[in-house]
């Protein structure tokens, strides 16, 4: 079990290493990925941590709450395919970072991290979408 385990994890640790920074976008990237290339958004702040709205309540494109401490009953609604890309979104990228290796250890290969707060993403994204 534990050579299979570290197997494992040396495999998802690789695939980060080809992957720019690791793995974390910048707002303008994130916007690319879910608008050019069907990203899922992930929102995981657990409810305390949550002010104003979620980025699902916000009307991002194919963005989900998917809060941290019930990430387990949402694992229903991730693609099939595992090849979509999917950035997943918090304050300040801890939680975002731990469903980020959950992700990839049960198969999903292009998953983000956004390096920055989600409230910035939602600030954006109502600014666009009200112009």
């Amino acid at each position: 079990m534990a050579n299979k385990t570290k197997e494992k994890l040396g495999i998802v640790i690789e695939a980060n290493k080809k992957k720019e920074n690791f793995g974390m976008v910048t707002l303008h990237q994130t916007r690319e990925l879910l608008m050019d290339a069907g990203a899922l958004l992930l929102d995981v702040r657990p409810p305390a941590k949550v002010s104003g709205e979620n980025a699902q309540e916000a009307g991002i494109a194919n963005a989900y709450y998917t809060p941290y401490p019930e990430f387990t009953d949402y694992l229903d609604m991730l693609p099939s395919d595992h090849t979509t890309p999917i950035v997943v979104a918090c304050l300040k990228g801890w939680f975002a970072n731990r469903v980020m290796g959950y992700l990839e250890m049960i198969g999903y290969e292009n998953v983000y991290v956004l390096d920055t707060s989600i409230e910035d993403l939602i600030e954006v994204h109502h600014a666009h979408a009200d112009k």
